[in-house]
């Protein structure tokens, strides 16, 4: 699970899936849109582009939390239809950030959805960043759980 690096750092990665009854472009469609994110991402409040870029690599989003967190991604890989991934630049307990968001076509009306992500932390206790792991994790499984009902109503 978590690897330590040295005093005070750890890294990790965090895989979650879902299968979606539904075909790949609806998928698509609902996961590409990059500011979409209140309509199925847990706690997301808001979330608005900080590029010209509104598709692809280079788009750059920022995301308000429930809570007042905020954080800045920027779309680093883009294979349309399929996956996207993105880093975290602000907002997290990290030095580094690294997700994917990948499709996997089943069948005519059915798709793997798979959140994963690799990210290595701030300076903290082994606790807290098993903590942060487990949390994540949840996030991840609520988040898909959520998109998966808003598709296949």
């Amino acid at each position: 699970m978590a690897k330590y690096l040295q005093k005070g750092y750890f890294s990790c990665k965090v895989r979650k899936s879902i299968l979606i009854k539904a075909n790949q472009e609806k998928v698509w469609r609902k996961i590409s849109n990059i500011v979409g994110l209140p309509e199925w991402v847990v706690d997301v409040k808001k979330t608005i582009f900080l590029s010209k870029t509104k598709r692809g690599v280079g788009a750059v989003r920022k995301l308000t939390f429930a809570d007042g967190n905020i954080i800045e991604e920027h779309i680093v890989s883009w294979k349309n239809k399929y996956s996207f991934s993105y880093v975290a630049v602000s907002g997290l307990p990290l030095r580094a950030y690294y997700a994917t968001l990948s499709i996997k076509h089943i069948s005519k009306n059915s798709v793997r959805l798979t959140w994963g992500s690799y990210f290595n932390s701030k300076k903290m206790s082994k606790k807290e960043f098993l903590e942060f792991v487990l949390f994540l994790g949840s996030f991840y499984t609520k988040s898909l759980k959520n998109l998966k009902s808003k598709i296949e109503k």
